[in-house]
C-alpha cells in the first residue's frame, strides 16, 4: 500500500508542476500584454474629456438649445452595450461586469450589443435580443470599428429604434484593482453652467455642430471603454495566474512532504520485516 501511495503522490506532483508551468507562462504573457493595453487606456482618456467639454460649450452657447440627442425619442427599446473578455482564467473580471449589466437588462425588454466572446455567450444563454454578433472578439476591434458602430447606434437612436443607450465595461483603476462600471450614453445630459456664450457664433448653427460631434463622442466613449476593459482583463488575468502559481507551489510543497513521509514509512516497514524474518530464523 505504501508503494502505491508513493506512486500516486509522485504523479500528482508531476501534474501540479505541469500546471504551474502553464499558469506561470500565462502570467508572463498577461504581464507583457498589460503594458501596451495600459498605455492605450491612459492615452484614450483625454479624447473623451475634450469632446465632452466641447459639447458642453456648444450647448451653453445658445439659450434655446434643442437636439434630438438630448430630448431623445419616445419610442424604441433601450440598448445595452456590454464589454467583456474573449477568454476566461481572469478571476472575477468577466463575471463582475456581466452580473452588473444583466441586473439592469433583466428589468425591461431590451436589446443587447455584446462585445467580446464571453459577453456574447452570456447573453445568448439568457435568450436576450442581440443587435449583432459581429463584435464577438474584443481584442481585434479598432478605433475605426468603434466609429462605425457609433454611427450605427446614433442613426438607430434618431430613427426611434432605441430610446436609451447604456454602456457597461470594466474600469482600469490600477494593476490590482478593476471596477465594473455602467454609464448612460444617450440621451446626452450636458452640464448647463447658467451662462449663455452669445459671443460664439457657429457656422450652420450650434445645434448642427453639436449633432455632428455626437457620433464622434460615442465612438470615443466606446473605444475608451474598450481600452479600459482590455487593460482590466490582462491585469485580472495576471493577478489570477500569479495566485494560481503560488497555490501550486504550496500544493507541491505539501505533496513532497507527504511523499517523504510515505517513503520513510515504506523504508521503516521493510526494515521491520527484515528484522522479523531474521528473528524467526
Amino acid at each position: 500500500m505504501a508503494g502505491v501511495s508513493m506512486k500516486a503522490i509522485k504523479l500528482r506532483i508531476k501534474s501540479m508542476e505541469s500546471t504551474r508551468q502553464i499558469t506561470k507562462a500565462m502570467e508572463l504573457v498577461a504581464a507583457s500584454k498589460l503594458r501596451s493595453a495600459q498605455a492605450r487606456a491612459i492615452a484614450s482618456r483625454p479624447y473623451f474629456g475634450a469632446l465632452y467639454e466641447a459639447m458642453n460649450e456648444i450647448y451653453n452657447s445658445s439659450p434655446c438649445f434643442a437636439s434630438p440627442y438630448i430630448c431623445g425619442p419616445k419610442t424604441g427599446k433601450p440598448l445595452f452595450i456590454v464589454i467583456a473578455g474573449d477568454r476566461g482564467l481572469a478571476g472575477g473580471y468577466n463575471n463582475n461586469v456581466l452580473k452588473m449589466a444583466y441586473s439592469a437588462i433583466a428589468k425591461q425588454e431590451a436589446v443587447v450589443l455584446p462585445i467580446g466572446k464571453k459577453a456574447l455567450e452570456f447573453i445568448q444563454r439568457r435568450g436576450c435580443e442581440i443587435l449583432t454578433e459581429d463584435y464577438a472578439e474584443a481584442g481585434v476591434i479598432t478605433a475605426e470599428d468603434c466609429e462605425l458602430l457609433a454611427e450605427r447606434i446614433a442613426k438607430g437612436f434618431l430613427a426611434g429604434k432605441f430610446n436609451q443607450i447604456s454602456l457597461y465595461y470594466t474600469n482600469f483603476v490600477s494593476m490590482l484593482s478593476q471596477a465594473p462600471a455602467g454609464m448612460d450614453i444617450l440621451p446626452i445630459q450636458p452640464k448647463a453652467d447658467g451662462t449663455s456664450r452669445k459671443n460664439i457664433i457657429y457656422e450652420t448653427g450650434s445645434e448642427s455642430i453639436f449633432n455632428s460631434i455626437v457620433p464622434n463622442y460615442i465612438g470615443g466613449l466606446l473605444y475608451g471603454a474598450l481600452c479600459e476593459s482590455l487593460a482590466s482583463e490582462q491585469a485580472a488575468r495576471r493577478t489570477a495566474m500569479d495566485a494560481a502559481s503560488k497555490n501550486a507551489d504550496e500544493i507541491i510543497e505539501d505533496l513532497n512532504l507527504r511523499y517523504n513521509r510515505a517513503r520513510q514509512g515504506a523504508i521503516t516497514q521493510e526494515i521491520t520485516e527484515i528484522v522479523a524474518g531474521s528473528d524467526q530464523s
